[in-house]
C-alpha cells in the first residue's frame, strides 16, 4: 500500500474510511462566533469546515455543510461578511437565526460554537471573561423552544466560572445531546509518537507551556490531562488545587514535596524544538506553576515558562522504568502549513457531527475547566484550595486520535 493511501485509511487512528456524502446528504451545521478576523479560531475551524484540511497530511473535502453565521462583534478587520457571501452562508443577527434559519423551530443538524476571541474584559485575577456561558444558554433556549436538540461542539474550555460551567454540563444531560469540547492540543502531532497505553502505572505527571496563564493555561492542561486520564483505575478527578508564581515556583521545584518534578521537567523541555539555552530560572521572569491533586493519590504538575519555551510538552514517570516517557504537542514552523494542528481537530469536530459521538469523553474538558478555574481562585486567595467540586469520574478513550503526520 502507498504510503498516501495508508494515511488517508487511517486518518487519526480511525478505522476505515468514512463514506463520502452529497451535499445535500450532508449534516447542516450553524457557526456561533464571538469574531471573525484572519487566524483566529473561527476562521481556522470554520474556514476548515468550509474549505478542506488535511489531517495527517492527507486532503480532505468538508464531512459536513456549514449553512448559517452568527458573529457577535464585527470590527474593520472582519471576515465573517465575506466568507458568508463567498460561501453562500446565511448571515445571521442572532444565535436564535443562526439556529432555526429564520425559522420559529431548530432547522440545524449541529452547532459548531466557537467562543474565542473578541473585546470583553478581564476579572482582577486575570481570568478573560468570555462570555461563554451566556452564548450557550441561547442555544440551549432554541433547543427548548424546539422540542429536541442536536450535537453542539464548544471551543476550549466552558467558563471561567465552576458553576457556570457545570451548568452547562447539565444542560447537555437534561436536554440529552451530545456535547464535545477542548482544543487542538489533544490531537495534534506528538514528537516523538507517545500515547500511554489505557490502565498505565503512572507515577508522576508534569506538562510544560507557555503564554497567558488563562488561555494557554487551559492548553497546559489539556496537554496533561490528555495524557494522566490514561493511568491505572481511569480518571477519579482532582481532590485540590494550587497557584505558585515567581520564585515560589522554583523553590517548590527544589523542596521535598516538588522534587519528583524536576526530573520530570527538563525531561519535557529536551523534547520542545525551539527551547531556548539556559536554565529556566534564568530565562523566565514571571513563571506560573499549577500544582493538582488527584483525588486517587496522583499529583501532577504544570508549569508556564515564558521565556525558556513557546510550545506545549509532556513528561511522566511510568512504575519500573527508570527513565521518563516524554513528548513534544504540536507542529513546528518547518511543516509550512499555517497553523495544522486545527486539521486534526476539525477531523474530530466533523467525525462527531456525522456520527453523534464525541470522539472523547467532555469530561475531560469539564475536569480542566474546573481546575483553571479554582487555580485562579487559589491564585486570588493566595492559598492551597481543597476542590471537592471537583470529583469528577470518567474513562479515557481506546484510542488518543492523535495527528500521526
Amino acid at each position: 500500500m502507498k504510503r498516501r493511501d495508508f494515511l488517508a485509511a487511517s486518518v487519526l487512528g480511525l478505522a476505515g474510511a468514512a463514506k463520502v456524502a452529497t451535499p445535500n446528504q450532508k449534516k447542516t451545521i450553524a457557526g456561533v462566533c464571538f469574531q471573525y478576523t484572519h487566524n483566529g479560531h473561527p476562521d481556522v475551524i470554520f474556514g476548515r469546515m468550509l474549505g478542506g484540511y488535511a489531517p495527517n497530511g492527507v486532503r480532505m473535502e468538508p464531512q459536513t455543510r456549514l449553512v448559517s453565521m452568527y458573529t457577535a462583534q464585527v470590527k474593520s478587520d472582519d471576515m465573517s461578511s465575506a466568507v458568508v457571501a463567498k460561501c453562500g452562508l446565511r448571515n445571521c443577527s442572532s444565535i436564535a437565526e443562526a439556529l432555526t434559519l429564520g425559522g420559529d423551530k431548530l432547522a440545524v443538524d449541529g452547532v459548531c460554537f466557537v467562543g474565542e476571541h473578541g473585546d470583553y474584559p478581564d476579572n482582577d485575577v486575570g481570568q478573560h471573561l468570555y462570555p461563554r456561558y451566556e452564548f450557550f444558554s441561547q442555544i440551549v433556549d432554541v433547543f427548548r423552544k424546539s422540542g429536541r436538540s442536536v450535537p453542539v461542539y464548544s471551543d476550549k474550555h466552558f467558563s471561567y466560572a465552576w458553576q457556570k460551567a457545570k451548568q452547562m454540563y447539565d444542560w447537555s444531560h437534561e436536554l440529552k445531546f451530545s456535547l464535545m469540547a477542548g482544543s487542538s492540543l489533544p490531537v495534534t502531532v506528538r514528537t516523538p509518537e507517545l500515547e500511554l497505553p489505557l490502565g498505565c502505572p503512572l507515577e508522576h505527571a508534569v506538562s510544560v507551556g507557555y503564554g497567558p496563564s488563562d488561555a494557554y493555561g487551559f492548553h497546559g492542561l489539556e496537554t496533561l490531562q490528555c495524557m494522566v486520564e490514561r493511568r491505572k483505575g481511569g480518571e477519579t478527578g482532582v481532590a485540590a488545587v494550587e497557584w505558585v508564581e515567581g520564585d515560589e515556583v522554583w523553590k517548590w521545584r527544589d523542596s521535598e514535596a516538588g522534587r519528583w518534578s524536576a526530573r520530570l521537567l527538563n525531561a519535557a523541555l529536551a523534547t520542545s524544538p525551539d527551547l531556548k539555552p539556559g536554565r529556566p530560572e534564568d530565562n523566565c521572569k514571571k513563571p506560573v506553576l499549577f500544582l493538582l491533586e488527584y483525588r486517587d493519590g496522583f499529583r501532577a504538575a504544570n508549569y508556564m515558562l515564558n521565556g525558556q519555551l513557546s510550545s506545549f510538552a509532556f513528561a511522566g514517570k511510568l512504575k519500573g522504568r527508570p527513565d521518563p516517557v516524554a513528548t513534544h504537542f504540536g507542529f513546528t514552523a518547518k511543516d509550512g502549513r499555517p497553523l495544522p494542528h486545527f486539521d486534526g481537530l476539525v477531523y474530530c469536530i466533523e467525525k462527531f457531527f456525522v456520527t453523534g459521538k464525541p470522539l472523547y469523553p467532555v469530561e475531560r474538558t469539564l475536569l480542566t475547566t474546573g481546575v483553571l478555574a479554582f487555580v485562579f481562585e487559589s491564585k486570588r486567595q493566595k492559598r492551597r484550595l481543597e476542590t471537592p467540586e471537583l470529583k469528577i469520574v470518567y474513562h479515557a478513550p481506546q484510542h488518543a486520535y492523535f495527528e500521526k503526520a
